[in-house]
């Protein structure tokens, strides 16, 4: 019998009304760039996924905002992104225009960061230096969109691109490409994901995630070295999972025929946040129940983005309106 991928919960999403564009805030619908543009081309362009949480007290508060610009500063370096503002500029940027559209609900912030056009002089074609950069912000509403019970996942026949061909550290938005094939193969199979292996065979990331398996009460994750972006969601769980949980987390390689044989599984991204894995192809696990490892981890994991956990409070910038 085939099966149909696990529906998200349907959310009503309003866009927020304004974006940041080329040094202002304007209406979304003003924010256009032309068809030569070079990202719009070539890919080359850079972005960050960043969450906002409310918490139990109101206060929307933006997620390890000071981590996440560190990572755009360094892709933009890698892509020669130049004449963006410094990172404490960036950061009142992107929380006066949460608060712009007053943002009140569980909120997404993108900024972008992308080539322009080719400077006076320069010769036509694909290149880093002599284009122009550009950046642009935008936010939404956007609360949990994965479904707590699990998703099931294919492994992927497409591998992950190796970081001597692509930078997996940066986010790259030509990179996506990658990601797009490989969860376009596995929903067509009637799977919600796909777990993608590197050149080496081995475990590397999901379409969009970082990937934990348990063995054994332990927690073991791909190191950085498997061509795997270095994830703030993967830091925050490894983080949380060793100082609260006091679980033994492991960075190591993981084998394609040693996810057949894992206790539990689950993905962690700041888009799916944490999302318990039930089955990998044909291998069914926990009997296709979340885990008992996964849900402590996920349950910590959104107590402390909305502020339950006092020691993780450096982690969250207020947007006070």
């Amino acid at each position: 019998m085939a099966h149909t991928p696990n529906q998200a919960p349907t959310l009503a999403r309003k866009p927020h009304l304004h974006v940041y564009f080329e040094g202002q805030v304007v209406e979304a619908a003003q924010a256009l760039i032309p068809v030569t543009t070079q990202a719009f081309n070539y890919g080359t362009a850079v972005f960050e996924g960043i969450r906002a949480y409310v918490s139990d007290a109101g206060v929307l508060n933006v997620f390890r905002l000071e981590d996440h610009l560190k990572r755009l500063e360094n892709s933009a370096r890698l892509l020669q992104l130049d004449n963006l503002p410094d990172r404490a500029e960036m950061k009142a940027i992107l929380v006066d225009l949460l608060r712009h559209n007053q943002a009140s609900t569980d909120s997404y912030i993108r900024p972008l960061a992308y080539k322009k056009a080719l400077l006076p002089g320069v010769g036509f074609g694909v290149k880093l230096s002599g284009v122009s950069s550009g950046l642009v912000i935008n936010t939404l509403p956007m609360g949990a969109y994965m479904p707590a019970s699990g998703v099931r996942c294919a492994i992927s026949t497409w591998r992950r691109i190796p970081d001597v061909s692509l930078p997996a550290r940066a986010k790259i938005t030509g990179s996506y490409a990658n990601s797009a094939l490989a969860m376009e193969s596995a929903q067509r199979q009637g799977f919600d994901d796909a777990l993608m292996l590197n050149v080496h065979g081995n475990l590397a990331e999901s379409t969009t995630s970082n990937v934990f398996v348990v063995k054994d009460g332990c927690l073991i994750t791909p190191p950085l070295s498997a061509h795997i972006l270095e994830g703030i969601t993967r830091d925050t769980v490894m983080t949380l999972a060793r100082a609260e949980l006091g679980l033994k987390v492991i960075e190591r390689d993981i084998s394609f025929s040693e996810l057949f044989s894992v206790d539990e599984c689950f993905l962690a991204g700041t888009g799916v946040e944490i999302v318990p894995v039930t089955q990998i192809d044909h291998y069914s696990i926990q009997a296709g129940q979340v885990g008992n490892i996964t849900a402590k981890v996920r349950d910590l994991y959104l107590k402390t983005v909305r502020g339950q956990v006092p020691q993780y409070a450096h982690w969250l910038s207020p947007v006070i309106h």
